[in-house]
């Protein structure tokens, strides 16, 4: 059942003395993109009629084929807490449509929710999420841009006066808790001025905005308190980097978890065993999706806690996947590699397609990995049959092209336009000089 209806909606806006909306969608890349109008023109909004030029978005369409239409997700209405009574401004998020009234194969919501239907297909009503984001707050100087000076030096779940972000992090919790987030932690993280917030799991659709509006909240807070907060993943060398954890669950019904069987070994259903073969199997290839960065394989080394071996445990937190104590509805299989520069719509799509994969084809996984696999050398983990994720973005997109499973799941437009710009992005990366080159060779040769 919808929460609001365009009733709703236009009542709440004079009500609350709304003047300007934001019709938001997100581009390939997973950036936040909005097209704000006054208040006079919701009715036409909400009467799917707003248009925008799709041609100036990172890989829409062509100018030739420039008009997008934006179609407002009701549920998503939201007044922003932080904006002046004499005019607040409100969001409602967006899917996006060709003039002929079909949903645009480049929109990743919509190929989000492509993905969810093959999973209604298989009998499963929902795929629940439960995102772990984590972000740097940096210093900004006397013009405003951010420095590599950290706002803190605390460490995991440290608190004042050494975790000088507290108050910044209460205040993003309060105003995400005045959007109606439920949060269910904060805290200081393993590096100095690394912060997590968790919020509560929701459908696939719902937690990919909830990341979306996550990420402006923390943004746009962090700013009034003179910091930048950066999604970067590892934006400093020597410390962690940022990850995004994912804990997915599939349902039957709202009481029905699909991954818990009270009788089976470790009270694993055999469906989410076959999920799990399939996350495994598919891991190197949706890694450039949930991985989308060059800077991104500077986190997914040994020694800073995040995965970079395709395994499972029960117990320990160095593989790729771990598998939480919680039973029953709680029952969760958590993905530890992805980070926060991924696009959430195309990252859980193609997690939800391995994991579907893995059902169809009754994939069963490997046994689980007990050990600390970053004690492991090479020949150990041979041995045990442990693979390595890709150790850059070309790795990565290399793996992607292979993979038919994931690549069926994006779309052929998504994928076109998603991997011309990677190997941009790689290829300006591969091409410049960087300052550890003239470190180490300068005065060498």
């Amino acid at each position: 059942m919808s929460k609001f209806s365009r009733e709703d909606i236009m009542k709440m806006a004079k009500e609350e003395n709304v003047r300007f909306i934001r019709l938001q969608f997100t581009d390939l890349l997973g950036i936040i993109k909005n097209v704000e109008i006054p208040v006079d023109q919701l009715t036409k909004a909400l009467d799917n009629l707003m248009m925008f030029d799709g041609s100036s978005i990172e890989g829409f369409v062509r100018i030739e084929e420039s008009d997008m239409y934006l179609y407002p997700d009701l549920d998503t209405w939201v007044i922003f807490p932080w904006t002046p009574e004499k005019g607040k401004v409100a969001r409602l998020i967006c899917d996006v449509y060709n003039p002929d009234g079909t949903p645009f194969a480049g929109d990743p919501r919509g190929t989000l929710k492509k993905v969810l239907q093959e999973a209604k297909d298989l009998g499963f009503s929902d795929f629940n999420i439960g995102p772990e984001p984590e972000f740097f707050l940096f210093k900004v100087d006397e013009k405003g841009e951010p420095t590599l000076e950290l706002n803190d030096k605390g460490g995991y779940f440290d608190l004042a006066p050494t975790d000088l972000g507290e108050n910044c992090r209460r205040d993003i919790v309060l105003e995400l808790e005045d959007m109606g987030f439920e949060i269910e932690a904060s805290h200081h993280e393993v590096a100095p001025g690394q912060h997590e917030i968790d919020f509560k799991y929701a459908d696939a659709v719902t937690t990919c905005d909830n990341i979306q509006t996550f990420k402006l909240v923390v943004k746009t807070i962090a700013r009034k308190h003179g910091l930048h907060a950066t999604f970067m993943p590892k934006p400093l060398f020597g410390v962690n980097g940022s990850g995004m954890h994912a804990n997915m669950s599939l349902f039957r019904g709202p009481k029905d978890n699909a991954f818990f069987d009270e009788n089976a070994p470790g009270q694993l259903s055999e469906t989410a065993m076959q999920f799990l073969g399939g996350i495994l199997k598919h891991a190197d290839a949706f890694t450039a999706i949930t991985n989308p960065t060059v800077n991104s394989y500077k986190r997914l080394v040994p020694g800073y806690e995040a995965p970079c071996y395709v395994a499972w445990s029960m117990r320990n937190r160095s593989p790729l996947v771990r598998i939480p104590s919680s039973r029953g509805l709680s029952t969760r299989i958590e993905v530890r590699s992805p980070d926060p520069a991924a696009n959430p719509y195309l990252a859980m799509a193609a997690m939800l397609a391995a994991g579907l994969d893995g059902i169809r084809n009754k994939i069963a996984p490997p046994k689980a990995t007990d050990r600390n696999i970053y004690a492991m050398d090479l020949d150990e983990r041979e041995a045990e049959g442990i693979k390595a994720l890709p150790a850059t973005l070309k790795e990565a997109i290399e793996a992607l092209k292979k993979n038919e499973t994931i690549t069926g799941s994006l779309g052929e437009h998504v994928l076109e336009h998603f991997i011309e710009a990677k190997e941009i992005e790689w290829d300006m990366f591969r091409t410049q000089v960087h300052p550890w080159e003239r470190e180490q060779y300068m005065t060498t040769y």
